[in-house]
């Protein structure tokens, strides 16, 4: 059986504070990239309306457009599996591909 998480065990398994995005806020998504592995999640400090979340699968591109702007609550349609991990506070990385989950603090995320 697959184990879920709520965001509050994920910080707490983590040694994150609880940090989650309001409904209202975007984060960045690279749509068309979804179906590829690793799924991988960043979070900046959030600043204009955003909260600071950076999705994509595979390999990150260097394109102006490669993000998209999303709000928050529609990201269960397109990433699911994210959602636990959605708690985090800026500087975490999340990065997922079957049978594994990798989840690390990057302080170089709170200086861009």
């Amino acid at each position: 059986m697959k184990e879920s998480f709520s965001q509050a065990e994920i910080c707490e398994k983590y040694g994150s504070l609880l940090d989650p995005p309001g409904a209202d806020q975007r984060l960045g998504i690279a749509l068309s990239t979804l179906g590829l592995l690793p799924l991988n999640a960043l979070r900046h400090q959030a600043e204009n309306g955003t909260c600071g979340w950076y999705i994509w699968g595979g390999e990150l591109l260097d394109a102006p457009d490669f993000f998209a702007p999303l709000h928050f609550n529609h990201l269960a349609e397109y990433a699911p599996a994210l959602i636990p991990f959605m708690g985090l506070s800026p500087g975490w990385r999340v990065l997922l591909a079957p049978g594994q989950t990798d989840v690390w603090y990057d302080p170089a995320l709170l200086s861009v």
